[in-house]
């Protein structure tokens, strides 16, 4: 099994694959520590200068931040060498999850009975998947998220799950939760009397991070959406496994089914930014409908650019241009405060939060946070980078 994974649902790598996964994390880590290092040395001594003694100013924002180092030999490297990275993190995983195609499948099939947890799963047969997903590999990922291979198959969400645990190296936490293990038990601490009944993750791919609000509301009646048939129903077993009943359905976010009204908390994470800028306008009205007066939406992303400085911006921008997740830039240069008002809820009643993660520094850590918020992005933000915080932004209805 890869590092993070440790449900009813992992894989086993022979020595060779383990040790081939093991080297790729450690590739990445190179990549996204040093070099990234590195490239920024480079760009404040020799290109921003340059920049700055030919136009009489700074670079103004990530784009031309992004256009002084496109040809700058260390920054051609250094993207090299983060695209091949991140192929050889699946390439690296691939083979064990093939090998294990009919196991999974099977097993799938028996946790979704399992009597260890009581959610469901809903999958639609007629289901159009929207061509924003259909028609690339986001962020390079083969087969990306919606790929069957026969009846009831999981094959994909097992590549995500085994991929990201590879990829995130140790970042969102032993259980990949770290970001709704966060979130959640900050908004716990930050709202103590909010106590919602019934929760709904938009884009849940294979609910690593629906988990834990069911969690640490374990009252509450936990749904989950995404357009990846193969994700919800691995995300089901992987729930069922952990004894947490969470409720998973096929379905866009875009246009749920749900009756209006029927959620007290809605939450996304790292969604946003792999839809287009229509289909996240919708998104937000969706919510909107969706949620019953005094209920919270609440999305974790990488913070806008309005919020960072150009470097940082170029630097976030990265994966836009050279790792096929092409609605990246595009989400991250709108205002989330504007598009919460546009769907309809007040501008009054937005809010965005800096929560550091609890893996790194611990829940005392995240419940102090609750009185230290000052809502400024810094390099740390968002960034695999020792001492990583997530962003998050929402409203009240």
């Amino acid at each position: 099994m890869t590092k993070y994974v440790h449900h009813e649902m992992k894989v086993a790598p022979t020595p060779e694959e383990a040790a081939r996964q093991t080297f790729m994390s450690s590739m990445r880590m190179y990549v996204l520590l040093d070099m990234a290092n590195g490239m920024r040395t480079v760009y404040d001594t020799e290109v921003a200068p340059k920049f700055e003694r030919k136009n009489k100013r700074a670079p103004r924002d990530g784009t031309e931040v992004h256009r002084a180092l496109k040809k700058d030999t260390f920054f051609k490297f250094y993207s090299s060498m983060r695209c091949n990275a991140q192929e050889m993190v699946f390439r690296s995983i691939l083979p064990t999850v093939e090998r294990s195609q009919d196991a999974l499948n099977k097993k799938a099939k028996v946790l979704s009975r399992s009597k260890k947890a009581a959610g469901t799963i809903e999958t639609d047969p007629s289901f159009v998947v929207p061509r924003s997903v259909a028609a690339i590999d986001v962020h390079r990922m083969p087969g990306n998220y919606d790929t069957e291979y026969g009846p009831d198959d999981v094959t994909q969400g097992a590549v995500y799950d085994n991929g990201i645990s590879v990829f995130s190296m140790g970042f969102f936490g032993d259980n990949l939760d770290d970001i709704g293990s966060s979130i959640s038990l900050f908004i716990k601490n930050k709202y103590p009397k909010f106590a919602p009944k019934r929760i709904l993750d938009m884009g849940c791919t294979i609910g690593h991070n629906t988990v834990p609000w069911a969690k640490i509301y374990p009252k509450s009646e936990v749904h989950a959406v995404d357009v990846s048939a193969p994700a919800v129903r691995y995300g089901h077993a992987r729930a069922q496994s952990d004894g947490v009943a969470v409720h998973f359905h096929q379905q866009n976010a875009e246009h749920t089914n749900f009756e209006d009204g029927s959620f007290d908390l809605i939450f996304s994470s790292m969604f946003l930014h792999e839809v287009p800028k229509k289909g996240i306008k919708k998104i937000f009205k969706e919510a909107h409908r969706l949620l019953k007066p005094g209920g919270l939406m609440l999305h974790m992303e990488l913070p806008p650019n309005k919020m960072l400085g150009a470097y940082d911006s170029f630097y976030l921008d990265w994966d836009s241009y050279y790792n096929k997740e092409p609605f990246y830039k595009p989400f991250r240069d709108l205002d989330p405060e504007v598009v919460s008002e546009n769907a309809g809820f007040a501008k009054n009643k937005f809010v965005q939060f800096i929560i550091p993660s609890v893996g790194q520094y611990g829940e005392k850590a995240v419940k102090d946070s609750v009185k230290k918020q000052t809502g400024k992005a810094d390099d740390q933000t968002g960034r695999f980078a020792a001492g990583i915080h997530w962003y998050c932004f929402g409203a009240w209805k």
